[in-house]
């Protein structure tokens, strides 16, 4: 019954897609008070394609190490984090063994450690998590509504659980490791053969631990058939092995501002895990006067090197130790949390309606325009994918607490988190919670618009 269809040439019926057109929001981008705290967080993201199996990353000691280059010698003691992101691909179409991302910790001293697992999630891109195409925001309340594996790590992690795979705690008996996580990233039976894994983990641990995450492609029993790597299958390759390739294109060190930059993809322990901030006028302050009718400002929320949107604000994690070839920041920050505070006062004669909402403007270092730029159309390249919380007050001062889920493409306006109607000289706490996704591309910035 569609036979009629073949008689007409589709892309004739369909018209084109209007190109882009740039429009400029006058606006004052302001730097994002607070800073970074003291957690460290094992970040291993480079390679972030993992073709040849070895050490991902190892914070270990170079000490009876085959390659001691491939051991930075950090322990963590007490809050430290987790982040893994990493991509399995068949090097050939008949080449589909399953690759496994290992991660063990290490207890060095001769007393017992226990390492609490406080928040942990870890999903594949196929089957858990794929990428499909969402409305630009969906109502995520109840945690189901994600895109890709880093969407649905961070929402979960947003809502402080702990995925049943992982352990509530380790006991690491003193000289001895175990096995934090040993999981596949199988490809077979996949079109095309490649699967990713993301993977983000919170703990607490008694004393002084080492870590590392590793790559290995599955073991196989007589039979033929896979099986996962034994915790001494990993302790060789940690032993004995070298870092794991193809490595990714080495990055552009900060001082060469007059190259084009290669941020280069993260391997080592940054400085940070959690971005606290009371947004007001000033310090010392307790309010945030909201701007006047038909006005708005701006936050940088991820700005970095040559995206710094006119702040001069550089908000990505320092390397406390890292690989030579490996980023020499954060860049991105993903996994990190940004918990924004908001005591919005309307200090005007009249009542104001408030927007607030999560932009994502064209990337720049020093503003070219009067404001930020966006486009009125943007194409489909998507820099934002994931779970924002709002917690406010409503207009009828009932306390609410929304998770929205976001998907922003370059120079996406967004749409808003919340309205508020806010009477005379009344004051609305608003809170914004994001956990940086894997996969975005920064910077975004968090605006505040009276409406006219």
């Amino acid at each position: 019954m569609f036979s009629f269809l073949l008689n007409f040439p589709i892309a004739q019926t369909i018209p084109p897609t209007p190109a882009p057109v740039e429009v400029v929001q006058p606006q004052q981008v302001r730097p994002l008070p607070g800073e970074l705290d003291d957690v460290p967080v094992f970040n291993s993201n480079s390679p972030e394609l993992v073709l040849k199996e070895g050490i991902l990353l190892s914070t270990f000691p170079a000490r009876g190490k085959k390659v001691s280059s491939a051991h930075l010698n950090f322990a963590f003691k007490g809050r430290f984090d987790i982040f893994a992101h990493h991509v399995a691909k068949a090097s050939a179409p008949d080449d589909l063994k399953t690759l496994y991302l290992g991660i063990i910790l290490h207890n060095p001293s001769k007393q017992t450690v226990t390492v609490d697992v406080l928040h942990a999630a870890s999903y594949l891109s196929q089957p858990d998590a794929p990428f499909i195409d969402l409305p630009s925001q969906v109502s995520n309340n109840l945690g189901t509504v994600f895109a890709g594996p880093g969407s649905r790590v961070m929402s979960n992690i947003l809502r402080n659980q702990r995925q049943s795979t992982f352990p509530a705690q380790l006991i690491i008996p003193p000289g001895e490791s175990r096995i934090l996580l040993n999981a596949p990233i199988p490809v077979k039976e996949l079109d095309p053969p490649i699967n990713g894994r993301s993977t983000l983990i919170r703990l607490r641990s008694s004393g002084k631990v080492y870590a590392a995450s590793l790559a290995m492609f599955a073991p196989t029993n007589i039979d033929g058939s896979e099986r996962e790597p034994t915790l001494q299958e990993w302790q060789n390759l940690l032993d004995r092995g070298d870092l794991a390739g193809p490595r990714d294109k080495a990055p552009t060190p900060p001082k060469d501002t007059e190259k084009p930059i290669i941020y280069g993809r993260v391997s080592g322990v940054a400085k940070g895990s959690q971005w606290n901030s009371l947004v007001v006028d000033r310090p010392k302050k307790t309010y945030l006067t909201i701007p006047a009718s038909g006005q708005a400002f701006s936050y940088g929320i991820a700005t970095l090197h040559r995206g710094a949107l006119g702040t001069n604000q550089i908000q990505t994690a320092k390397m406390l130790v890292r690989y030579p070839d490996t980023a020499y920041y954060a860049h991105g920050n993903y996994g990190i949390l940004y918990s924004l505070q908001l005591p919005l006062l309307n200090k005007s004669q009249q009542p104001q309606t408030v927007k607030v909402s999560l932009q994502t403007p064209i990337k720049e270092d020093k503003l070219s325009k009067n404001g930020l730029r966006f486009f009125d159309n943007p194409e489909k390249r998507v820099f934002f994918r994931g779970t924002v919380r709002v917690r406010y007050t409503d207009d009828r001062d009932v306390p609410r607490t929304t998770y929205w889920h976001l998907v922003q493409n370059r120079g996406d306006k967004g749409e808003a988190l919340v309205m508020l109607n806010i009477k005379p000289g009344s004051k609305r706490l608003v809170e914004v919670d994001l956990l940086y996704p894997p996969d975005a591309t920064p910077p975004q910035v968090l605006t505040v618009e009276t409406v006219r």
